[in-house]
């Protein structure tokens, strides 16, 4: 195994390695942990700034999974979810005055927004690497085709200013490549998520009790959650449409909870309260929890109905804790989830199986045991975040190299 010292004799190295590692922005989700377990954890070799966007209207801010891991990042408000010429503009500006400043070795964008005016603006400073990890796409079920193809056009020309490419799946990195040409497959390096996951685990004995006692779950209660953003891609009406053909069918005693905010709050709100009425308010909203370990502690079956998705924290947190799950199957969701294992993984519109597999699941406690031990064997070292550092450090080092012999040539 090569020391540090070694490597930096090889590699004629003198100093730390700066990465410069831009993020969207700092909301719940894939690629907040992602961007701090890297920046924690990579390695004494490394040197790591990490920049990003504030959350957008109706998101949670998670700049305290970053002080839970001493990780100080550097806010840039210009960087805003949303298209805008002019805060693009900023935003852009601004990145190459930091790219400036902090000579990075390596520039290494996180998800769409970053991706696009991170790349650009190291491009545009001769910046030796530059790496971009796609956490999901918009490639399909968020824009009409005309837009669509403008942002495919759009990354393919950001893949060509790209040293390397990573996709979170194996599945991924089939969409990028084969189906929606983004670049070669040559180009693309698969390093799954990272997490945390001890905490999960270890909460669902200690919590499970205190979370249900404070939610209002019943020891004979079935309780269902469904996590994420509230957004149109994440499909929230289907999983309402499900829920309520479930409370119509089943025997057991159901509680459902939908977590998280965002623009169809109202719209769900309203759905929410015309199955209430039929169903003896069976259904509640709960807003962000910022504590999802305790809280996947006091749930019994963990949903994700999304059109799209790359890696869905909230499955594999769910695994990890415990939890059987059911999901629709999109993005990278065999890659994450045992179909009939840990959970079901469910055709994308075969509503009818969804209902099917969630009666089953909520009527048959035996099979929720079973599938719960199966969830923590199969989450706990493939999505741990050593496995993400190992891998991210052994590519960064081999484009270091290529670039060495690239110098020489």
């Amino acid at each position: 195994m090569m020391t540090e010292k070694n490597k930096k004799l090889k590699y004629g190295i003198q100093r730390k390695i700066r990465v410069l590692r831009i993020i969207n922005r700092f909301n719940i989700g894939g690629p907040t942990y992602n961007a701090t377990f890297l920046t924690a954890f990579i390695g004494d070799d490394f040197e790591t700034k990490l920049i990003g966007g504030l959350p957008d209207v109706g998101e949670s801010d998670s700049l305290y999974i970053l002080d839970k891991y001493g990780v100080k990042p550097t806010l840039i408000k210009e960087m805003v979810r949303l298209p805008n010429l002019k805060s693009d503009l900023e935003a852009y500006k601004r990145l190459k005055q930091i790219i400036k400043e902090y000579k990075p070795d390596i520039v290494h964008t996180h998800a769409s927004k970053a991706g696009a005016l991170g790349r650009k603006a190291a491009k545009s400073c001769k910046v030796p690497i530059i790496i971009h990890t796609f956490h999901g796409h918009v490639f399909h079920s968020y824009f009409g085709k005309l837009k669509t193809a403008i942002f495919k056009k759009i990354e393919r020309s950001l893949a060509r200013k790209s040293d390397a490419i990573i996709a979170i799946s194996d599945i991924q990195k089939n969409e990028l490549t084969d189906i929606h040409g983004i670049c070669s497959a040559e180009k693309v390096t698969v390093v799954p998520l990272g997490f945390d996951l001890l905490q999960f685990h270890d909460k669902r004995e200690s919590e499970r009790h205190r979370i249900r006692e404070e939610y209002g779950i019943a020891d004979d209660e079935v309780a269902i959650a469904i996590i994420g953003r509230l957004a149109p891609v994440k499909n929230h009406a289907y999983f309402l449409e499900v829920v309520d053909a479930v409370l119509q069918k089943t025997t057991s005693k159901i509680k459902c909870f939908i977590v998280g905010d965002g623009p169809e709050r109202e719209f769900i709100e309203e759905r929410v309260h015309q199955i209430n009425e039929k169903h003896n308010n069976s259904i509640k909203l709960t807003s962000w929890v910022s504590d999802v370990a305790s809280f996947n502690a006091g749930m019994d079956i963990i949903c994700l109905t999304s059109k799209n998705e790359g890696t869905p924290v909230s499955l594999i947190e769910a695994q990890a804790s415990g939890i059987p799950v059911i999901t629709t199957d999109v993005g990278g969701i065999k890659d994450i989830v045992l179909d009939g294992n840990t959970g079901f993984i469910i055709p994308k519109n075969s509503k009818e199986e969804f209902i099917s597999r969630l009666l089953e699941l909520a009527n048959d406690e035996k099979k929720r045991q079973i599938m719960s031990q199966n969830g923590w064997t199969y989450v706990q070292e493939k999505f741990h975040y050593n496995t993400l550092v190992k891998n991210m450090n052994a590519l960064y080092w081999g484009l270091i190299e290529k670039k060495r012999n690239e110098i020489k040539e």
